[in-house]
């Protein structure tokens, strides 16, 4: 258990904060291209900062304080124009570095606009979604994790918003054990409450519920690998070899047969994670790939009726309370990876207060290439079954999940063919 202060300390994320300090030496995920294709301008928020963030009719992102400076209208109301947002109210425009640009009302002579500025943040596109950054310039590199980079891909993305702090949802993510209970006697209690129908579910319930007999955490460059040994299982496996690698401070990584998936727990603010499934298919095998001019996205609904992995993780998340209060928990020898995770949480932090970079903060472009750890080479393609796609995370919510599972069935069994 921990002490209502460090409690406090880990979990309050706005910025002047310790964990906020931290947090803000990182690129967030804020949007997604499919979100910005739907509408350029999208209000957000992050590490409790209300910001505006538009694409204008040239393309150009821009990332600015939530409210214009003129009467402080919403900003999420501007209408993009060649070189920034117009705010809907008097007409006063911003262009992307928060520089009031137009002031249709003031007389011609004025330079009144020239005086008035926005706070504004970095903002840039990768692999479909578009990052922030809040910290001290200059900006680091937007890292190249390697689902965001690797080719060949088709890609798309859920997305959920969480009402609790952004660290009960990461602390999942160094907690093996949960899926043998969460992702398995829950799921088949689910089934047998209210029916399931997705391809493959009693087989991937009864792969859920195989016993944890042995579990290991250790620290590596980018973050925590754990590694765990199933029952009848053996210490050749992949779940052993490569882990599933928690990438500090706030992705964790997964991975099947030609699948790269990353997923990013968001810190909105105190009390909201944005939580991101990001997910790159790569069928190989000469396998077309159709092109995607944005990244197809969709809501994976926080359901009460918990009937895919997402939505099994999200409810136990809400339900711990909006900060889970970690002075009344109790824990034992399986929560190891959790105490190391809290740990670096504390060693990074103390890094920043001293003046120091934490780890994973990337400024030389070399060092910034394919980033990844071996979770993302899971297996060849030919391995994939069909209806594995409608499994992962998201259940069935996925728009494009029939046209995914054809191509990889097509990669599988081109590899098969020896294509």
């Amino acid at each position: 258990m921990l002490a209502i202060e460090q409690n406090e300390r880990i979990t309050r994320v706005s910025l002047g904060t310790p964990m906020g300090n931290l947090l803000a030496r990182y690129w967030h995920p804020i949007a997604t291209t499919g979100e910005l294709h739907d509408n350029p301008v999208k209000p957000v928020k992050l590490l409790g900062v209300p910001l505006t963030l538009f694409k204008d009719r040239q393309d150009k992102l821009g990332l600015i304080e939530q409210r214009c400076a003129h009467r402080r209208t919403d900003l999420k109301w501007g209408i993009p124009v060649d070189e920034g947002l117009r705010c809907a109210y008097h007409g006063w425009t911003y262009d992307s570095k928060g520089q009031c640009v137009d002031m249709p009302s003031e007389p011609d002579s004025s330079t009144f606009a020239a005086k008035v500025k926005l706070d504004s943040y970095p903002v840039e596109e990768l692999g479909g979604l578009i990052w922030a950054y809040l910290g001290p310039a200059p900006a680091p590199l937007v890292p190249n994790w390697r689902p965001l980079v690797v080719e060949g891909a088709f890609r798309h993305v859920a997305v959920s918003t969480i009402p609790c702090n952004w660290l009960q949802c990461m602390e999942n993510s160094v907690d093996p054990i949960h899926a043998e209970h969460l992702h398995g006697y829950l799921w088949e209690y689910v089934i047998e409450r209210h029916g399931y129908t997705l391809p493959g579910t009693p087989e991937q319930v009864k792969r859920g519920m195989r016993k944890h007999v042995k579990t290991e955490y250790e620290s590596y460059d980018h973050g925590i690998v754990k590694r765990r040994l199933f029952k009848g299982g053996s210490e050749g496996s992949l779940d052993w070899q490569h882990g599933h690698p928690l990438v500090f401070p706030n992705s964790v990584t997964l991975g099947g047969p030609g699948l790269y998936q990353m997923e990013v727990r968001v810190p909105v603010d105190d009390t909201t994670t944005w939580s991101i499934i990001y997910q790159a298919y790569v069928p190989g095998h000469g396998v077309p790939v159709p092109e995607q001019a944005f990244i197809p996205t969709f809501d994976a609904p926080l359901s009460d009726v918990p009937d895919y992995i997402g939505a099994q993780d999200m409810v136990v998340w809400r339900d711990q309370g909006e900060i889970m209060d970690r002075s009344r928990e109790r824990l034992g020898d399986s929560d190891r990876g959790l105490i190391l995770y809290r740990r670096m949480l504390e060693e990074q932090v103390k890094v920043v207060e001293d003046g120091g970079e934490p780890i994973n903060v990337f400024r030389d472009p070399a060092g910034n290439q394919d980033l990844g750890p071996s979770a993302w080479d899971y297996g060849p393609t030919q391995d994939h079954q069909r209806g594995a796609v409608y499994l992962r995370t998201s259940g069935s919510h996925s728009p494009v999940l029939e046209q995914l599972d054809d191509i990889m069935a097509q990669g599988a069994a081109a590899a098969k063919r020896g294509e």
